[in-house]
């Protein structure tokens, strides 16, 4: 059976597995998803195996929400014996129709769980005899090309693997589909990660450019205590920071922070509009869009960036519905607007919302 993988957070599988059948059942490539509970990955299985490519390239890892990586698997090894590994899959590749003449990077894999991380020092080794005996086969190019598709190796375990193979543009470039950032140590909290990750991660080089103007205004609201902000004055950003909390004196003293003791879903901007809106708070995930959608359509933001706290149960379904209202609310006015949403890897039972107004006549 020929499938699309998906890496995932652990404990999200259901909801990555909803995305991926919602999105290909839309675009007629019929299947069905099988995901474990906390097994940190699922797979749509394709009754088409001719369908694999187009279901691969029908949308980049970043244009969705759960799934860390995609990948697409061609080959299975069920019973993976503890002798000649290299020789088992080379095997197993014998069998198969190469999806691509040559493949340009070899990335061996294993799931983001504990049992999983046992799994990393057994695939960091694997990889390089594997390396070359698939150059010495022809399913490598003999120096790494990352203009190529990538081979993947996946372990979900000792005894059993898959292969497959990712496209350019269409893949996550960091391993496992996981962007680990460093912590900087005079943020006054690790919530700075979060919007650090977004800041990376979802926006190009040019849209950072834009919305992180040096000089210009931000409204952090539920600041405290300012892990956000953080990112923002770094980048030399004032900012009205909002929350009826204490904001660390570290951001005080920048001279770029205004703390305003106030509620997030009645305060205004100062002067009338700012460049960016950012909001962490812990609400409603529809009650926070709605609050989005005010500032932009009221252009009191002209972008903005939050995060949306999910609930236990029927998180995919909690995230469309909210998003259909404010970008159906976007929709209606005459400027245009990028808008992702990512579950990020320094994200937990939220996800990330990224809206750039793309439009000239930005007010």
């Amino acid at each position: 059976m020929t499938s699309i993988l998906a890496y995932c957070r652990p404990g999200y599988e259901s909801d990555t597995a909803n995305e991926l059948a919602t999105l290909y059942g839309e675009k007629e490539l019929f299947g069905y998803p099988v995901s474990t509970s906390n097994s940190g990955f699922v797979h749509y299985n394709l009754f088409d195996e001719n369908q694999l490519k187009h279901a691969l390239t029908l949308r980049a890892v970043n244009e969705t929400i759960f799934p860390r990586q995609l990948i697409g698997v061609f080959a299975k090894i069920d019973t993976l014996g503890k002798d000649d590994r290299v020789g088992q899959v080379l095997d197993a590749l014998s069998e198969v129709e190469k999806p691509k003449a040559e493949f340009g990077v070899l990335e061996v894999d294993y799931p983001d769980t504990e049992e999983g991380k046992t799994l990393a020092k057994f695939c960091r080794k694997f990889t390089v005899p594997l390396r070359v005996a698939l150059r010495q086969k022809g399913w490598l190019t003999a120096k790494e090309n990352t203009q190529k598709a990538k081979l993947h190796v996946f372990f979900p375990s000792f005894e059993s693997c898959v292969v497959g193979y990712s496209e350019k543009g269409y893949a996550s470039p960091a391993h496992l589909g996981i962007c680990r950032l460093k912590f900087p140590a005079d943020s006054p909290s690790r919530s700075t990660l979060k919007l650090e990750d977004a800041l990376v991660n979802m926006l190009s080089a040019k849209e950072q450019n834009k919305v992180l103007r040096s000089g210009g205004r931000a409204v952090d609201l539920g600041a405290c205590p300012g892990g956000w902000t953080y990112q923002l004055v770094k980048r030399g950003m004032y900012v009205e920071a909002i929350d009826n909390g204490a904001v660390a004196d570290s951001l005080m003293q920048t001279g770029l922070v205004e703390h305003h003791a106030a509620d997030g879903f009645s305060y205004k901007p100062q002067f009338g509009r700012v460049d960016l809106l950012v909001c962490d708070m812990i609400e409603q995930p529809d009650r926070v869009a709605k609050l989005m959608g005010d500032w932009l359509v009221k252009h009191w933001a002209t972008h903005a960036i939050f995060n949306l706290k999910l609930p236990m149960k029927r998180r995919y379904e909690t995230v469309t519905e909210a998003m259909s209202l404010l970008v159906s609310r976007l929709d209606a006015l005459n400027d245009a607007f990028t808008v992702k949403v990512r579950h990020l890897y320094h994200d937990r039972d939220e996800v990330t919302v990224t809206i750039v107004r793309t439009s000239d006549d930005e007010v």
